[in-house]
């Protein structure tokens, strides 16, 4: 299925989303300071997963996802997981699973992949993110952040990089969510870009995390850029800890699953050239 729709109408489409939230818009230029320091990356250029880098995240298989999404996380199936020409794959499938061979299975109708960095994660730095995404109605690509110590969400802060719902093809939302500005309250701070090739190209997506603000782009022009201006305090600002890295590929849910999801369109996959992480000496400026 192919959907051609201009930019002026993915706005329009857009707007009608009882999700979003533009408030946050930017659309200067998002640039990699010149003496940035390259400290983790991954090229995906073997044939698995590099356990060192990363954690498959299986652990609300049983009980279910957050959102009302339908997917069930595989820890490394080859079905949801694979790599071809220096790219992961990770692939959504409508299949259910044998509960004798998968112990953690709830019961979903669809299965997929969701893998988060290991280590003791970041604080500030200059991040980017190439890769190519499905327009399936009903698939929910995500690119985005959560502390390595998280006690309550959204107190301690999430940062989504990229986001697409398949019923919005070829649109990116850019996403801050805390104690006071967050879904939940229809208050986060949000901004979206349209980008007519997301699903049939790759595109590099970017944050450029600095302690006193925050900008998110693609391919170099923003989307989305947020100050430790207002009011001030953990419930605006959580952002002064370490973050991990998520990628993944979700099905259906409260805001992707709104318009229902696209079973013959499966399997869909969102493709990963590259993660790049880089130091941003103190003084530099954002």
């Amino acid at each position: 299925m192919v959907l051609m729709i201009t930019g002026v109408s993915l706005v329009l489409m857009a707007a009608q989303s009882a999700f979003t939230v533009t408030n946050a818009t930017f659309s200067g230029p998002v640039d990699r300071p010149a003496n940035a320091k390259l400290v983790w990356q991954d090229e995906f250029n073997g044939t698995t997963l590099d356990l060192s880098k990363w954690q498959y995240d299986t652990a609300f298989n049983k009980q279910g996802w957050f959102n009302k999404e339908r997917q069930y996380y595989s820890a490394g199936r080859p079905e949801n997981f694979r790599f071809a020409k220096g790219h992961l794959v990770i692939t959504a499938r409508h299949e259910r699973l044998d509960p004798a061979k998968f112990s953690d299975w709830g019961g979903q109708d669809y299965t997929s992949g969701r893998i988060y960095s290991k280590g003791p994660g970041w604080t500030y730095g200059f991040y980017e993110i190439r890769a190519k995404l499905p327009c399936a109605r009903g698939t929910w690509p995500a690119i985005w952040m959560l502390p390595v110590t998280m006690t309550k969400w959204p107190d301690d802060g999430e940062i989504d990089i990229m986001e697409q719902v398949g019923a919005e093809p070829n649109l990116i939302y850019a996403t801050l969510h805390t104690g006071l500005f967050n879904h939940v309250l229809k208050t986060q701070r949000s901004a979206q870009k349209p980008v007519p090739t997301s699903c049939s190209d790759f595109h590099v997506y970017q944050l450029d995390w600095r302690p006193d603000v925050i900008t998110l782009g693609v391919d170099g022009q923003g989307i989305l850029r947020v100050r430790n201006d207002q009011p001030g305090g953990k419930g605006a600002w959580p952002f002064d800890t370490p973050f991990k890295m998520i990628l993944n590929l979700a099905v259906g849910g409260d805001w992707a699953g709104a318009k229902g999801i696209d079973d013959a369109a499966m399997p869909q996959s969102m493709e990963v050239d590259y993660v790049r992480v880089w130091n941003v000496p103190p003084g530099e400026r954002g």
